[in-house]
């Protein structure tokens, strides 16, 4: 999976399980000052991408992502683990 697929994927759950404009969303998104996510909005997200990752997620790699990208980056390798 790309960044830019993982990207489309969090964009999409964005919408439709927190009702965001996809338009508004971009990668360059602050999750908490513009999309006005909090900490629980933010294990949510995470679960609903849990399905795309193979392995666990370790939480303490959350604690410093600000934007979109920030969680693409982090999901990339992890999603892409063979």
């Amino acid at each position: 999976m790309t960044k830019d697929d993982i990207f489309n994927k969090i964009k999409g759950i964005l919408a439709k399980e927190f009702e965001l404009e996809e338009s508004s969303i971009t990668p360059q998104s602050k999750l908490f000052e513009e999309l006005e996510m909090d900490s629980i909005d933010a294990v949510d997200l995470m679960v609903k991408m849990k399905e795309y990752i193979p392995s666990k997620i370790d939480p303490e790699q959350f604690k410093k992502v600000v934007t979109i990208q920030d969680v693409v980056d982090i999901l990339y390798p992890l999603i892409n683990k063979s």
